[in-house]
C-alpha cells in the first residue's frame, strides 16, 4: 500500500506506440521505493508471463469493453471510433475483427514472448512532484470561425417503454428493455444518501457504499474483483444527497454468475476491518485534498451555512464528512447503516438492457427471497428560511493568486411544476458556456476561466449556486458583477426571446444523443423514480420546452433567484480581498476555517 493508484496501458499510434506504467505515490512515500516495486513486478512478468486465469480475465474484459463501447455512436470506443481506427491502422473499417481474432487466439507463451521483445530494452522514468501555483501568461490569439454546415432536421425523440413489477418482498422493479447489445445493467437505488447521516456520523453513507464490495461473508475483496473480471462484469457504488446506489453491468451470457456476486454484495457485506482501515486512510487523504481545492472547500462549507449544521442537507456535499468522523467511524457504524436502510421496501431496482421483465423477476425472486422488508426511519428534510440579508464568509488562503467566489441560497426542490422553466432560465443565466455570467466574467472581463450557476438536485429544498474562480485583484469587482447579473436578470434586463430560443434548441436537440447507453437510460429512469416524475416525462419534455415563453423566464427568475438573500463564500488571500469586500457593503463578513467554523466569533452562526 505504497501507491494510491497504479495504471498500465498501451498508447497505440500508427508509427510507434508507448507502453506506460503510472503510479501515484501515497503522501510521504519514497518514489524510489515505488519504482523498485514496479521494476520487480515487471521482471517477474517477463520471466513468468501471465497465468491462464489472468489471460482469460483480460480477454473477457476486452470483449466486454468492446460491447459496452459500441452502445454509443461516437466518442472513444464508440462505433465511429472503432471504424476509424480500423481504417487508419488496419487499412479497412472491419479490421477490428482481425484484432479480436488475434486476441482470442493469443496464448500465455505468446504474451510473454511479446513482453520480452518490447519491454526489456530500457525505460524512460518521469517523476512529477507537486509544484506551486503559477501566474497566468496572457497571449493574444486570433480566432476565426469558418462557415458551418447547415443543420438538418433532428431525429424524433423516443424514450424506451418502461415495464414495472414488484417482487414478493416489496422491491420495486423498473425495466427498459433494449436488445441492441448483449448487456444488462442493474442499478439499485436505496432511499438514504448523505441525508441519512443525520442519524449517525457524517460520511457514513458514502463510506458504507465504498465498503460494500470490499468483502462479503463468502468472498474477499480480491475474490470479488477477480470473479467480476473473469465474467467481464462491472460493479460500482455511489451516493448523493438522497440516494445510495449499487450498480452492476454484465454480459448477458454471464448474467447469472454476475448476479450471484451482485446479490451477495448487497445482502452479505462483511465490512472487514483491514479494508476499513485502508479506506479510512484514503478518506482522510481525500478530505485533505478537498481542503486544498477551492471548489471542494466551498462544497464542504456552504451546505452548513445554507441549512444549518443539524439539517439533513447540512453536511459537506462531497459526502466525506470530516477528519474526526472518519477517524472514529467503526465497522459497527457501517453495519448499522446497512441494516437500517438496505430494505426492499426502501429501494427501487432499475434494469436496462437485453432482458425481459419475466426473466428479471424470476432471477431476482430466487436470489432475494430472504431479503425482508422492515421499518424505515423518516429523514427530516426540514424547510429552511433564507437569511434576511446577504452575508459573506471569507476563508483565508495566504498568497493565493486566485479567489473562488461561490454564492448560494435554497431553492425549490427538483420535483416542482416549474422545473423545465427553471432549467431553461438557468441555462440563460449561468448554466452554459454562452450564458450571461460566463460571458461577462470570462469573455468580456477576462477575470475568470469559467463562471457558472447551477441547481444541485435534491428531494428537498436544493441549493442554487453561482461560482467563479477569479484573479485575486478582481475579487471585489467580480462579486459586484455577479450581483448585478442576478439583479438585472430579475428586473431591468430579463431573458430575451433570442436567448430563450437558443436554449430551447439546445435542450431539445441534445436529447436524441442522451440515451445511447444502458447507463444513460438508467440515469434518466433514476430521475423519474427519485423525483416522482411521470413515465411520460421525457416523451412530453420537448413539447414543454418549446412551449416556454419569455414571460415564464421572468416569472421563475423573480420567484427563484434572490440576490439580496445570498450567502457568499470567498476563498482567497484575505490580505488582498477583505478590504474590497467591505467596500461593497453587501453584508457582514465572517472569517471561517476549512470546516466552515467562524473564527474569533461566539455568535449564533459559529454554532451552526
Amino acid at each position: 500500500q505504497i501507491a494510491s493508484d497504479v495504471d498500465v496501458y498501451l498508447d497505440t499510434r500508427e508509427i510507434a506506440s508507448q507502453f506506460v506504467i503510472e503510479a501515484t505515490a501515497k503522501p510521504g512515500e519514497d518514489l524510489a521505493r515505488i519504482e523498485k516495486a514496479i521494476d520487480e513486478e515487471l521482471a517477474r512478468f517477463l520471466a513468468e508471463g501471465p497465468s491462464e486465469k489472468e489471460l482469460q480475465r483480460v480477454k473477457t474484459q476486452r470483449r466486454a469493453a468492446f460491447v459496452r463501447g459500441i452502445e454509443r455512436i461516437g466518442g472513444f470506443g464508440g462505433k465511429s471510433d472503432i471504424l476509424a481506427l480500423s481504417q487508419t491502422y488496419g487499412g479497412r473499417p472491419d479490421a477490428y475483427q482481425q484484432t479480436f481474432q488475434w486476441m482470442a487466439g493469443a496464448t500465455a507463451m505468446q504474451v510473454r514472448q511479446s513482453a520480452n521483445e518490447w519491454l526489456s530494452d530500457g525505460v524512460y522514468v518521469l517523476e512529477v512532484t507537486p509544484f506551486p501555483e503559477l501566474a497566468e501568461q496572457k497571449t493574444g490569439v486570433e480566432r476565426i470561425a469558418g462557415k458551418l454546415p447547415a443543420e438538418g432536421e433532428p431525429p424524433a425523440v423516443k424514450f424506451p417503454t418502461l415495464q414495472k413489477a414488484t417482487l414478493s418482498n416489496g422491491l420495486k422493479i423498473v425495466l427498459a428493455q433494449r436488445s441492441s447489445v448483449p448487456l444488462v445493467n442493474f442499478q439499485l437505488m436505496i432511499d438514504a444518501g448523505y441525508a441519512a447521516d443525520q442519524f449517525g456520523i457524517p460520511g457514513t453513507a458514502s463510506m458504507t457504499m465504498s465498503m460494500l464490495d470490499e468483502g462479503t461473508r463468502q468472498r474477499s475483496a480480491l475474490e470479488i474483483s477477480e470473479a467480476l473480471a473473469l465474467l467481464g462484469a462491472n460493479l460500482s457504488t455511489g451516493t448523493n444527497l438522497d440516494l445510495c446506489y449499487l450498480n452492476l453491468s454484465a454480459l448477458k451470457a454471464n448474467l447469472d454468475a454476475s448476479l450471484d456476486i451482485y446479490t451477495d454484495v448487497l445482502l452479505n457485506p462483511a465490512f472487514p476491518e483491514n479494508e476499513l482501515e485502508r479506506l479510512r486512510k484514503q478518506r482522510l487523504a481525500g478530505i485533505r485534498q478537498e481542503k486544498v481545492s477551492p471548489f471542494s472547500m466551498a462544497l464542504r462549507v456552504l451546505p452548513r451555512l445554507l441549512y444549518g449544521k443539524e439539517h439533513a442537507y447540512g453536511n459537506p456535499l462531497t459526502g466525506s464528512g470530516d477528519e474526526a468522523s472518519a477517524q472514529r467511524m467503526t465497522r459497527k457504524d457501517l453495519s448499522d447503516f446497512h441494516q437500517a436502510w438496505f430494505k426492499p421496501n426502501n429501494a427501487t431496482l432499475v434494469v436496462t438492457g437485453d432482458i425481459t421483465l419475466n426473466e428479471v423477476v424470476d432471477k431476482l425472486e430466487k436470489r432475494l427471497k430472504h431479503w425482508k422488508s422492515g421499518e424505515i426511519r423518516a429523514k427530516n428534510i426540514a424547510r429552511v428560511e433564507m437569511p434576511a440579508q446577504p452575508v459573506i464568509y471569507l476563508m483565508d488562503r495566504p498568497g493565493s493568486q486566485q479567489s473562488l467566489i461561490i454564492a448560494g441560497h435554497v431553492a425549490p426542490p427538483t420535483a416542482n411544476p416549474d422545473e423545465i422553466a427553471i432549467e431553461a432560465m438557468n441555462n440563460i443565466l449561468g448554466g452554459q458556456f454562452t450564458a450571461r455570467i460566463n460571458m461577462n466574467l470570462r469573455e468580456d472581463k477576462h477575470w475568470a476561466y469559467g463562471a457558472y450557476s447551477f441547481f444541485y438536485n435534491a428531494k428537498g429544498q436544493r441549493p442554487f449556486m453561482v461560482y467563479a474562480p477569479v484573479q485575486s485583484d478582481k475579487t471585489k469587482e467580480a462579486v459586484a458583477e455577479i450581483r448585478k447579473e442576478l439583479t438585472d436578470f430579475r428586473g431591468p434586463r430579463p431573458a430575451t426571446a433570442d436567448e430563450l430560443e437558443k436554449v430551447q434548441r439546445n435542450m431539445t436537440l441534445e436529447l436524441p444523443g442522451s440515451w445511447e447507453t444502458n447507463n444513460e437510460v438508467a440515469g434518466a429512469i433514476q430521475d423519474l423514480v427519485r423525483f416522482g416524475l411521470p413515465d411520460d416525462h421525457f416523451a412530453t419534455y420537448s413539447d414543454k420546452v418549446k412551449a416556454l415563453q419569455v414571460s415564464d423566464m421572468i416569472r421563475v427568475a423573480q420567484s427563484v433567484i434572490h440576490p439580496g438573500k445570498l450567502t457568499w463564500v470567498v476563498i482567497g488571500d484575505r490580505a488582498q480581498v477583505e478590504a474590497g469586500l467591505k467596500e461593497l457593503g453587501i453584508g457582514e463578513i465572517h472569517l471561517i476555517d476549512g470546516d466552515g467554523n467562524v473564527i474569533g466569533a461566539d455568535d449564533e452562526m459559529s454554532k451552526r
